[in-house]
């Protein structure tokens, strides 16, 4: 696990440089990202997943900009902002490549209605089971015989 010292360099680089670790840009949660991940269904969104913990196993470090969640696969940081007077929330996900480096996942911003613990937490949850997927995924292709 990498200590806080490191997470904090890590959120510096990626936050002042957004364009290179997320090419794609900000995901924007909204109506039809909601639509197209499966959180429109109010009894989805206000249902408890106990088969899966991917959320419940985190250290939290607190301060008064950010929130970061960390453990031996993720460090993913929780900003508060706000854009054109709206309260709006950046959430960056990262994953630990290495004892002692993270790479820049994606990054995605709530506002208005979504920004909520519920939504926020939803869609985070979403994304992390979803690079957890993919990565096991990548594991499983085998190369080609030489």
């Amino acid at each position: 696990m990498l200590p806080p010292t490191k997470l904090e360099d890590a959120f510096v680089e990626f936050s002042q440089n957004l364009p290179k670790h997320v090419p794609d840009g900000v995901l924007a949660v909204n109506l039809d990202l909601l639509s197209e991940i499966g959180l429109l269904d109010p009894l989805k969104i206000d249902q408890l997943d106990h088969s899966d913990e991917l959320l419940h196993y985190f250290h939290v470090i607190e301060n008064p900009d950010k929130v970061t969640l960390f453990n031996d696969l993720f460090a993913i940081w929780i900003v508060p902002k706000l854009v054109k007077n709206v309260a709006s929330t950046l959430i960056f996900i990262s994953r630990l490549k290495s004892p002692s480096k993270l790479h820049l996942e994606l990054v995605f911003s709530t506002s208005g209605v979504y920004n909520t613990p519920k939504y926020i937490l939803k869609t985070l949850e979403h994304f992390l089971k979803e690079v957890v997927d993919n990565e096991a995924l990548i594991s499983s292709i085998k190369p080609p015989h030489s």
